[in-house]
């Protein structure tokens, strides 16, 4: 007798769903990609600021790559973390006081 492959799970219920947080969710990381975008137009089109922050980096002077990193007008969290081969970003945010968004961005320099 042959089996049936196709099982059919009978009547699971699901409470509906409220997409609320989920669209808050999305506006903030629309913020945060925004944010994004101001510090990597600046790392893009000034030389001597990539300079400054690589420098600084390579002097494992944290503090300085931070203040350089909001220079450029970001407010929100930025968490920034470096090695010999490059600079990693990580921006979040927070609705109604829980995480919800976080953005990372990676950028080699060797």
């Amino acid at each position: 007798m042959p089996y049936n492959y196709y099982y059919q799970q009978q009547g699971r219920q699901f409470p509906d769903v409220d997409p609320t947080l989920f669209e808050q969710s999305a506006k903030s990381m629309q913020h945060l990609m925004k944010e994004a975008s101001l510090v990597l137009n600046e790392l893009a089109k000034s030389k001597p600021f990539a300079k400054k922050v690589m420098d600084a980096a390579q002097q494992s002077n944290m503090k300085e790559v931070d203040q350089l990193i909001k220079s450029t007008g970001i407010k929100s969290k930025v968490e920034t973390t470096f090695n010999p081969d490059g600079i990693n970003l990580k921006l979040s945010s927070k609705v109604g006081g829980s995480d919800c968004c976080h953005l990372t961005i990676g950028l080699r320099w060797l």
